[in-house]
């Protein structure tokens, strides 16, 4: 591999690795244990709140802990790679990570498992972005599309292949093995880097200051939005003075920190590369693909668990032919992506994603596990032929020497699209449900027909079966009152699942902004 003096990427790694698929694979498996670990944990939530005494508000900081630190660590991982190696500094994040895992599950109180889950955050937060770089500077520009769809499938089903997983050892070990499984794991993979990955190069800027203050308001300022964005619905949002305070805290930091970027000659986060039309457009597009990504694929599990009543490995059984659909797909999303405009590619991904949402919005108490088998392959479909030419279209036009810190910066949009689906649609559901239960209501205390008889009904049905008329009269309110609440929450999950659908489709106009790579262009995708 040429060296480039005036470039600290190139100066890492020194030599071309004996075999690119072994690289691929040894990274592979560390940004899968990362993009895994972001969601298994909420399948056993539960089990965890009992198991260490906590209530539920309490335990979801199991979850945001790990979101909060990933969140900081994306936007650093080039910076971090460039002083300290990526070889290096990937295999510190890998034994970081299996560490704080086995950390996780030796956990006996509430305190010890957050902090170790903000150790698994920083250490995860460089897998995945490393991973990516390591990956793209291994293959040669022709053989990059097939690469990137390899690290997608990845990236993609992850997230899926979590809960599913997660399930089946809650349900048959118990929870802590959700954290012992990335001993294995990690210890192949940090053997299979030693191995494949080349040595590092020079590196330029080893000796070189650290802008402490810089780092310091970027992870006060993520660190606050992600939390903000992870605890706003369960505290009501800007009602609650701690997160006005968050609020306050993140904007006023990410503030003070652009200005200080911006004026740096040698930023940790070169925010200059925004100048650069595809990259803005295709980061405004990727927190949108995030929040249909995370914050549509969050809503069918709570509607299985809350409506459908379906256990935990039942829920992951239901999201797993999408996660399969999703890995042998991303070939085929490679291949195009090689033959066609990605532009054209990424406008039939988002419609078919958005036609999967409106698929999954006419979800009632009645849907069975195979009537969503299809809008949830619809998904799946739709997602791959959206993440691969959305990277492509994004950072293809940009100059290699900015490719480095256009990739961080697209990380990052993705992860905190994901949240703010999240949050977003988290908040529509409560809302929108309070909505309609309090419409279905007003008729239980009106003069309509169709409810009078209806109660009427179920009045009789409980006196035959023994009650006494004013007995029968209360359980058959109780009925019709459960009925509603239930209505009202089917009503709330196809509001949220339109939303993200009308979302999609608002910003596909942007497309026409994302810039056409040229064939065989170096490209870097984030997560």
């Amino acid at each position: 591999m040429a060296h480039v003096a005036s470039s600290p990427a190139a100066l890492e790694l020194d030599a071309a690795p004996a075999n690119k698929w072994a690289v691929a694979v040894a990274v592979a498996i560390g940004a899968l244990l990362e993009v895994v670990d972001a969601s298994i944990v909420n399948v056993a939530l539960k089990e965890m709140q009992t198991s260490l005494g906590a209530t539920m508000s309490q335990a979801s900081w199991i979850v945001s802990s790990y979101a909060v630190a990933n969140v900081i660590v994306l936007p650093l991982a080039a910076w971090l790679g460039h002083r300290f190696g990526k070889k290096s500094y990937f295999i510190f994040s890998l034994v970081g990570f299996t560490a704080a895992s086995v950390l996780c599950g030796l956990s006996t109180t509430l305190p010890m498992l957050v902090v170790a889950r903000v150790l698994q955050g920083l250490t995860g937060g460089g897998l995945l972005a490393k991973a990516q770089s390591i990956l793209f500077e291994t293959f040669p520009k022709e053989e990059q599309p097939t690469a990137q769809a390899f690290f997608g499938a990845i990236v993609i089903a992850g997230p899926t292949i979590g809960p599913t997983l997660g399930g089946y050892i809650v349900t048959n070990v118990g929870w802590r093995w959700i954290f012992f499984i990335n001993l294995p794991l990690g210890v192949l993979a940090v053997v299979l880097c030693l191995a494949a990955l080349p040595a590092d190069g020079p590196l330029a800027a080893a000796r070189k200051g650290i802008d402490w203050l810089a780092i310091g308001l970027l992870a006060v300022g993520l660190g606050c939005m992600q939390t903000f964005l992870e605890e706003g619905n369960s505290h009501d949002w800007f009602d609650d003075s701690l997160i006005v305070a968050l609020f306050a805290a993140s904007l006023v930091s990410l503030v003070l920190f652009v200005r200080r970027e911006l004026r740096a000659e040698e930023p940790v986060v070169d925010l200059r590369v925004l100048g650069h039309r595809s990259l803005w457009a295709g980061s405004i597009l990727s927190v949108v693909m995030g929040m249909a990504l995370y914050g549509g694929l969050f809503a069918v599990p709570i509607f299985a668990q809350t409506v459908l009543h379906y256990t935990s490995q039942q829920t992951g059984l239901l999201m797993l032919p999408g996660a399969l659909a999703t890995a042998l797909l991303m070939p085929v999303a490679g291949r195009l992506s090689r033959r066609m405009d990605p532009r054209l590619t990424l406008v039939m991904g988002a419609l078919l994603l958005a036609a999967s949402l409106t698929m999954l919005a006419s979800m009632n108490p009645q849907t069975s596990g195979d009537d969503l088998f299809w809008p949830l392959i619809v998904r799946s479909v739709g997602t791959t032929f959206m993440f691969l030419p959305l990277s492509l279209a994004a950072l293809g036009p940009i100059p290699r020497k900015d490719i480095a810190a256009a990739t961080g910066f697209y990380n990052l949009t993705r992860q905190l699209g994901g949240s703010i689906g999240v949050a977003l649609l988290s908040t529509l559901l409560v809302r929108r449900q309070a909505f309609h239960e309090a419409v279905l209501a007003e008729k239980l205390v009106s003069n309509d027909p169709m409810t009078i008889e209806r109660v009427d009904l179920l009045t009789r049905a409980m006196m035959a079966s023994g009650a006494s008329a004013a007995e029968a009269k209360q359980r058959a309110l109780w009925l019709l009152s459960g009925s509603v609440a239930q209505q009202g929450s089917v009503m709330s999950f196809a509001d949220t699942f339109w939303l993200a659908g009308v979302i999609i489709v608002l910003f596909l106009p942007l497309v026409m902004l994302l810039g056409k790579p040229q064939r065989g262009a170096k490209v870097e995708a984030g997560h």
